[in-house]
Parts: C-alpha cells; sequence; structure tokens
C-alpha cells in the first residue's frame, strides 16, 4: 500500500531515498558491457550475430531487415489493423506539427566594415536508434525518436531492434518505422548493437548518435560510449510526480500514478497534496484499481518501495519540494493549473489539469516523451529537433577590420601568454 507521508520533516528521508534509486553503479554489468564493445570493436558483425543468437534468438530472420519486408507489415496493418495504423498516424501529425515550431535558422550579419559573420544549423549526418523488441516494444519511442530528427534534417536513421524468440521482427516496430521515415533496420539489441552503430561494422553504418530507451546493459552501453558517440540523456528510472490541491478527482489521481508504476519496480510514483481527503482516497483508490491491471505486481513493488502520497499545508511548499526533486513528468491537477506554469522551473514535461494525463504526452498530444530523469531536468531538456542538430560558425574579415582589431587581441594573447597567438596577428600588422 502506498504511505501517506505528512510533510514535517520526513518527507525529505523519503525523498532523498527515491534519489538514491538511480544512483548506483552496477560493476558486473559494467564489466559485462566492456567486454562486449570490445568484441564488436574487434570482430564487428560477426560478434554482433553471436550476441543475437546466445541472447535474442539462434535463428534471426534478417540482420538488415529488407525494405519490402517493412513494407509488406504496413500493408497487412493497414488491412488488418487499420484502426492501430491511423492511431499511429493521427499521433505522428501532432508530433511532427510541434517539433517543426522548434526548428532553428543559421544566421548571417553583415557589418559596415565588410565583417562577415554567421551560424550554420544543420542535422546529423547519421543518427542510430534503439528500439526494445520484446515484451517492451514501445512503437510510440519509435514517432518521439524518429520524427524530431528527420525535421532536424539527419540525413540517415539507422534503427536497431532485437528480434523476437521466433526470429522475426516485431511488427508494430516495423509499422512505427515506416510511418515515420526510418531508412534501415537491423535485427540486433543490448549492448552489441549499440557499439555497432557507435564504431561502424561492415554492414551497420557508424553513427553520430545513439538515441532511444533500453534496459540496463543498453543504458551502460550507451554511457561508456558517450564521447565515441553523443546520446541522448543518460536515463533512469521513470518517474511522475502529481501536485494536487483539495478539488482533485482521487480516482484520475490513483490511475495517474499507476500508469508511471507499472513500467519497472524503479519507477518513482509520488503524489503532494493539500488535502488529507484526497490522500486517503487516492489511497483506497490505488488499492481498487490495481488489482483490475495486468503489470500489479509490478506497480505494488514500485508503489511500496518509491511511492508516497505526501500532505503538505500549502501549494507553496509543494512548489518548492517539486523544484527540488525536478520531476521527469509532472501533473498539476488544481483549481487553476495554469497559474503554476511559471512557478516550476524544474520539470520534463508538464501536464497541467485533470484531463491532461501523462500518457496523453506519452503517445499522443506532440511534445517528445524522452524527457530527463532522476532530477537532471534541472540542467536537461527533452529530446527534440536541437538534438539532433550541430552547429558551427563563420567569420569573415577584411585587413582593415583585423588592424583596428589588432591591438586588443595582441593584449588579451600576451596576457595569456600565448605568444604564437599574438603573433599571428602580428605579422598581418606588420604586413
Amino acid at each position: 500500500m502506498i504511505k501517506i507521508i505528512k510533510a514535517d520533516g520526513a518527507e525529505k528521508e523519503f525523498l532523498a531515498e527515491v534519489e538514491k534509486r538511480a544512483g548506483e553503479v552496477n560493476a558486473d554489468v559494467e564489466k559485462i558491457v566492456k567486454d562486449i564493445l570490445a568484441d564488436v570493436k574487434a570482430n564487428g558483425d560477426a560478434a554482433v550475430k553471436s550476441y543475437t543468437a546466445k541472447f535474442d534468438c539462434p535463428n534471426a530472420q534478417y540482420y538488415r531487415v529488407p525494405d519490402e519486408a517493412i513494407q509488406d507489415a504496413l500493408t497487412e496493418y493497414n488491412e488488418t489493423n487499420s484502426e492501430f495504423v491511423m492511431a499511429m498516424l493521427n499521433a505522428v501529425e501532432n508530433i511532427t506539427a510541434f517539433h517543426q515550431r522548434q526548428k532553428r535558422e543559421g544566421f548571417c550579419v553583415t557589418e559596415e566594415n565588410g565583417v562577415i559573420m554567421g551560424q550554420r544549423v544543420r542535422g546529423l549526418d547519421k543518427v542510430g536508434l534503439y528500439v526494445p523488441g520484446g515484451t517492451a516494444a514501445y512503437p510510440s519511442s519509435v514517432l518521439m525518436n524518429a520524427i524530431p530528427a528527420k525535421i532536424a534534417g539527419v540525413k540517415e536513421v539507422i534503427m536497431v531492434t532485437p528480434p523476437l524468440k521466433d526470429g522475426t521482427a516485431n511488427k508494430d516496430i516495423l509499422v512505427a518505422a515506416a510511418l515515420c521515415g526510418v531508412d534501415s533496420i537491423y535485427l540486433c539489441g543490448g549492448a552489441q548493437a549499440c557499439a555497432a552503430l557507435a564504431y561502424g561494422t561492415d554492414e551497420i553504418p557508424r553513427v553520430s548518435k545513439i538515441v532511444g530507451p533500453g534496459n540496463i546493459f543498453v543504458a551502460t552501453a550507451k554511457k561508456l560510449l558517450y564521447g565515441t558517440v553523443d546520446i541522448d540523456m543518460f536515463a533512469g528510472p521513470s518517474e511522475i510526480l502529481v501536485l494536487a490541491d483539495e478539488t482533485a478527482n482521487p480516482k484520475y489521481l490513483a490511475a495517474d500514478l499507476m500508469s508511471q508504476a507499472e513500467h519497472d519496480k524503479l519507477a518513482s510514483a509520488i503524489l503532494i497534496t493539500t488535502s488529507m481527503e484526497v490522500a486517503e482516497k487516492t489511497q483506497a483508490e490505488i488499492e481498487r484499481q490495481a488489482a483490475m491491471l495486468s503489470r500489479k505486481e509490478i506497480i505494488d513493488y514500485s508503489i511500496d518501495n518509491y511511492g508516497a502520497i505526501i500532505v503538505c499545508d500549502d501549494m507553496d511548499y509543494a512548489v518548492e519540494l517539486a523544484n527540488a526533486l525536478a520531476p521527469e513528468h509532472l501533473e498539476v491537477v488544481t483549481a487553476n493549473p495554469m497559474e503554476y506554469i511559471g512557478k516550476l522551473d524544474n520539470v520534463g514535461s508538464l501536464f497541467l489539469g485533470q484531463y491532461s494525463p501523462e500518457p496523453l504526452g506519452d503517445y499522443y498530444a506532440g511534445p517528445n516523451h524522452v524527457l530527463p530523469t532522476s532530477g537532471t531536468a534541472r540542467f536537461f531538456s527533452p529530446l527534440g529537433v536541437e538534438s539532433f542538430t550541430k552547429r558551427s560558425s563563420y567569420i569573415y574579415y577584411t585587413k582593415d577590420a583585423l588592424l583596428d582589431a589588432a591591438d586588443d587581441i595582441i593584449l588579451i594573447a600576451e596576457r595569456e601568454k600565448l605568444t604564437a597567438h599574438a603573433n599571428s596577428i602580428k605579422v598581418r600588422k606588420e604586413d
């Protein structure tokens, strides 16, 4: 049963324990992953295929999924699962519309003295998209990663996903990939797939960035490969924080808390409310609703260990706690939720009002569901178009413009004792 904590100091001890859950490094997993990365770097596709046979299935149908197989899956779904395809297309439309607004243009500035300066913004060349393919296959993650990449101008999106136990590809994943223009798909997963993307093999191209969710082996591989490639973020367990006053519906609050608790046993679901009545009714609703849910065992573990209802005296303190936690998902279920937009600064994604539950953002509304976790919303942002771009600047000075600036540059360079820097300017000044 979810615990109710009165905000008299005990809440800080609980929240400190919640923060610890994502900070531990599994040394055994790290050693295994390091060995896999080294093997793939040395032996390429042979190593990747060997690990696929060992961990996923011994007879994968493909290594690279043929384009016709992807289109066949979409054709089949149009005939047999047309409602799912239409729902996905509606989601694609919403996600595309939101992310189109994130595009940034370069600029060029021309001064009267002939100086030209500017900035170019362009998409990365190749991006790798990791997609879990077993029981945790999420076609929505394909959309949330591939669509902003394409809008950013990424030339090639390469997806890796482990085969199912029968050796086939998950068709939900293939259909999602077809709908948002993924360029190629390889049936491989785990740390070995991340290594193939980072180092490149004879068959899998080397990418500049790896994005997408995965298990502890995938997350560890991405951390270790960061620097060889860029990654989306250091992702921790999922989390939701709900701020509610006496007007909130406990039935909705309970449902929303469990929508995140079902992700995994380390997920965190916390309600902060100013009403003890709402707290007690929400506690009862969780017990009632959980009994009907397929992932009850995971929900119970998550709620018992990392869930709580904190009752505080006023919303000002609730906001203070929320900004300190910097949660991945934050719902505000109050009489006037819009007033909190400017007060909640540290949050991955903000959901306002009783009819804006977190799953709306996961699947459909448009904002990205790849969000900073474990308090990193203090300094990280959600995945977006900028995540798939790079910037470079350019400078053009005339001789007269350089001579006007020469003395200042020489002074700064010599102050830093970098005489060759100063000399680079002096030789032009003296010419």
